[in-house]
Parts: C-alpha cells; sequence; structure tokens
C-alpha cells in the first residue's frame, strides 16, 4: 500500500467496509485472533505519535505482536547500515513493513526488494494512504456518504502528503467539489492538479477560509510544517495564516477535521463544539488500520 493513486473506488469501499465490522472490537478494546502468530515490523525513521501507535495498537487488536523503531537514531542505519539491508532483515523477522521516512519514493523502494506487504506510512511530502482511508472512513461514518460533497483543504497543500493523498482519493467519488485554501507560497502542487483534471471533480483554488465556509460540508485542516522549511523566516511568514475559532463556525453545518498534530490551526475553544470531529477521525485510525492489516497480511501468499 504505497500510494492511494493505486486504488480504485472499489478497493477503498472495501477497506471502509471491512473497518466497520472490526469497529466494535476496537471500541471495546477486546482481542480477537484474527493475525495471533502475526508480526508487524515498524520502520520509522521520522517522528510519529497517532501513526505509530494506532498501527501498534491495530496488530495487537487483532492477535499479533509488532516490532521497530520510532527513529533512525534507534536503528544501524545511524551506524552506516543502509535502507535496503535494514528493509531485508525486518523482512525476516516479520510478516508485513509500515515505514515512515522524510523522502518520497523510499516505501516504493523497499516494496521492490522484499517480499512481505509494505505499507506507506508517510513519505515526505509525497503520499499518506493509511491516513486518507481513515479520513474517508471519517466523512462516511459522520455525513452518511462521500458522494455528493463539498470539502475545503486548508493550509499545507504544497508539503502536506495527508491533502496530496486525500485528494487523489477524493476524486475517486462523484458530484465533489474542492476548495483549495492556502498562501501563494504553499498551494497544491501541479502534479496534484493535473491527476484532479483527469477526473470529473471541480477544485477551485482560494486564499480565505472565510469565501468558502458557508458552502463545504468538511473542513480539512493542516498544519504549515515547520520542518518542511529550508528557511525558517519563509515559515515565520505563513505560520498562523489560517486559525478555524468557534465563533466562525457558529451556525455552519459542517464538520472540522484534522491529521493532528495541530499547532495553532484550530483554536481550543472548538473542542467541545459539535463541529470538532479530529479527536474521533484519530480514534478511527485504529479499525481502519486494523482492516488494513487483515486484508494485507491474510492475502499475502508468503
Amino acid at each position: 500500500m504505497i500510494s492511494i493513486k493505486d486504488f480504485e473506488r472499489s478497493d477503498i469501499e472495501y477497506i471502509l467496509d471491512e473497518a466497520s465490522k472490526l469497529e466494535n472490537i476496537a471500541k471495546s478494546k477486546e482481542v480477537c485472533e484474527e493475525l495471533k502468530g502475526k508480526i508487524l515490523s515498524l520502520m520509522f525513521f521520522e517522528p510519529s505519535t497517532r501513526t505509530k501507535m494506532s498501527f501498534e495498537t491495530a496488530i495487537k487488536r487483532l492477535g499479533g505482536e509488532c516490532i521497530g523503531f520510532e527513529n533512525s537514531r534507534s536503528s544501524s542505519v545511524s551506524k552506516g547500515e543502509s535502507i535496503a539491508d535494514t528493509a531485508k532483515m525486518f523482512e525476516g523477522y516479520s510478516d508485513a513493513l509500515v515505514i515512515r521516512h522524510e523522502y518520497e519514493g523510499v516505501s516504493k523502494f523497499i516494496s521492490d526488494i522484499v517480499d512481505v506487504p509494505v505499507i506507506n506510512a508517510g513519505d515526505g511530502a509525497g503520499q499518506h494512504p493509511t491516513q486518507t482511508l481513515l479520513d474517508l472512513f471519517t466523512i462516511k461514518k459522520e455525513i452518511g456518504e462521500i458522494d455528493n460533497l463539498k470539502i475545503a483543504l486548508i493550509g499545507d497543500l504544497k508539503f502536506g502528503r495527508t491533502v496530496h493523498s486525500l485528494a487523489n482519493a477524493l476524486g475517486l467519488f462523484k458530484n465533489m467539489k474542492i476548495y483549495l485554501v492556502s498562501p501563494p507560497e504553499l498551494k497544491m502542487p501541479n502534479e496534484i492538479l493535473h491527476d484532479l483534471n483527469k477526473t470529473n471533480i471541480e477544485y477551485e483554488e482560494v486564499e480565505s477560509i472565510e469565501k468558502i465556509i458557508d458552502d463545504v460540508n468538511v473542513l480539512y485542516i493542516t498544519r504549515i510544517q515547520k520542518e518542511r522549511f529550508v528557511d525558517i523566516e519563509d515559515y515565520i511568514k505563513i505560520k498562523g495564516a489560517y486559525i478555524i475559532n468557534k465563533k466562525m463556525l457558529e451556525g455552519k453545518d459542517l464538520i472540522v477535521m484534522h491529521p493532528l498534530p495541530r499547532i495553532d490551526e484550530i483554536d481550543s475553544d472548538v473542542d467541545n463544539t459539535k463541529y470538532n470531529k479530529y479527536f474521533s477521525q484519530a480514534a478511527n485510525a485504529v479499525p481502519v488500520r486494523m482492516a488494513i492489516l487483515n486484508t494485507l497480511i491474510k492475502n499475502n501468499p508468503k
């Protein structure tokens, strides 16, 4: 599972349906034995909280175990070992690999050299397919459908791998419109726009939340990613460009989502309102990633 662009709509719907079946197990904190005896390797070269912990929780809820590392300093890569050698070692230890890396393409590279399933848990400013699946699961659960919606993707659209994957996925659904809300410096890459142009999806690039807030079903907020900027001054100029608060949401018929972590993009006064779906969105990671692991590991012939 390297890129959401490899998916058909039917693939997405299958995972969402499987996640629905596993949701009660995830919520009840029970353990089933679907993947008893299986081991998942977590190769996290880049820091992560929610993605790493939800994958750990998912495999354990399915009766399996996990091994791995949470940054390159705690692996032999810090001693000069190649990523390829590290991946081949983990292939021998486990039934699937979950990879997060700061550079695009690393998950694809690893998938080409190992014979166990590889899951891209975020590669630089590239893709984050499992985040997109849990985002779609959240939208369907909260609104009832994914077709016929207007969704605003807000913030760092240039470097934000979550919005790259989500935009690609939304192109598979019907009667959709996407508002791409960002400062000029952080506009959606032309590659993603090119992909959208090949679908029937309608999109509009704007710089103001106020212009579109009365027209959307979903506000999907992303943080301005300090770690992606070469020049810190460029980050400081843009930081805080978009902030959502309770007052601007009052009377609106929409939900607010965020892949987290948030910095200052959503005021804490939104947390206790009906609009807040970002914490339940994070919780939805467990049944969705359970469905992903169950599907990939069970269907792997080796």
